[in-house]
């Protein structure tokens, strides 16, 4: 197969159904169920390493079942995180820790990715995911909040600006999908290769060879662990969220930070910040770091005073 073909393939947005409320596909995400059951306890093993309490709420969508973390003070603004895709919400959570001490974080599990929510696909290409962001914020009756958003997350936060902006008072996006891709030839060399090199094999090298082009070598290495069992258990969902037009955010005027990576392979800051300049009406900060697509515990720090500060002005 040859190179266009095969990153066509893994990256390419399936057609699907128009009408609201219609998921994409059925079934289990696993490989096996030996494999689910290990990825959860990864995702008990996180939730056991905060430093705080959580909340478990399921909530019932047109899309399916919907597993939600909430933790910060009850009587906190409420600022919803999505997490990134193709991993566990516990551990892009983590990322954001600081922020529980002052918000009600409400932090729910993507339906389709790995955790506790259904495992139906869920378009990010159309209204689908503001439609399913709606309905969750119905339920704990929030009208209006900030949101974060790091990856797939942040795809999902410009579908909610499409659809409904006015359900955003103030968002911030981090290493974000749904606005430019980064080279498909790179990706190719430095994830795709060696993540079918690794599936084939088992392999630690192929592994820490992609856990480091994701993160400029610096992934801590129980996310090693969980996104390499990720990897072997999960069917990877494939649909990078749509990309954003400028038409689509006509209407939205929410105070927006974009946060990028100049080494992050799949979303380049030297192609987001292009577009974010373009695309976003009311974009109140880009901030670029020297870190790849997973930030380091360093760049953790300085990107949540960023994220502070922001919602101290804008929230």
């Amino acid at each position: 197969m040859k190179n266009e073909t095969f990153l066509s393939h893994m990256l390419s947005i399936k057609e699907t159904n128009k009408n609201r409320g219609v998921c994409m596909g059925h079934g289990t995400i696993y490989k096996s169920n030996e494999g689910k059951k290990g990825i959860q306890k990864h995702y008990e093993h996180y939730l056991d390493s905060f430093r705080f309490d959580v909340e478990r709420v399921y909530v019932d969508t047109s899309f399916g079942k919907t597993h939600v973390l909430v933790a910060g003070p009850k009587d906190g603004k409420p600022l919803f995180i999505f997490q990134g895709g193709n991993c566990i919400n516990p551990m892009t959570l983590s990322w954001f820790a600081p922020l529980v001490e002052t918000y009600r974080v409400y932090a729910p599990d993507t339906i389709g990715h790995p955790g506790y929510s259904d495992e139906n696909r869920v378009s990010a290409k159309d209204q689908s995911f503001a439609q399913w962001s709606e309905e969750l914020m119905d339920f704990f009756t929030i009208k209006r909040c900030a949101f974060i958003g790091p990856s797939y997350g942040a795809g999902i936060i410009l579908r909610l600006a499409t659809y409904m902006p006015e359900k955003i008072d103030c968002a911030v996006l981090v290493s974000p999908a749904g606005f430019r891709l980064g080279s498909k030839l790179k990706m190719i060399k430095e994830i795709l290769i060696p993540l079918v090199l690794f599936n084939l094999t088992s392999s630690q090298k192929y592994l820490i060879e992609i856990t480091g082009r994701m993160s400029a070598s610096s992934m801590k290495e129980i996310d090693k662990i969980i996104i390499g069992d990720v990897f072997k258990h999960v069917k990877l969902e494939q649909d990078m969220p749509k990309l954003t037009e400028k038409d689509e955010l006509s209407n939205y005027q929410a105070p927006t930070l974009v946060i990028a990576g100049k080494k992050d392979v799949f979303f380049p800051q030297s192609k987001i910040y292009k577009a974010a300049k373009e695309i976003i009406p009311n974009l109140k900060g880009f901030i670029t770091y020297g870190m790849g697509h997973f930030p380091s515990e360093v760049h953790l720090v300085n990107i949540n005073k960023e994220i502070k500060e922001f919602l101290k002005l804008h929230y």
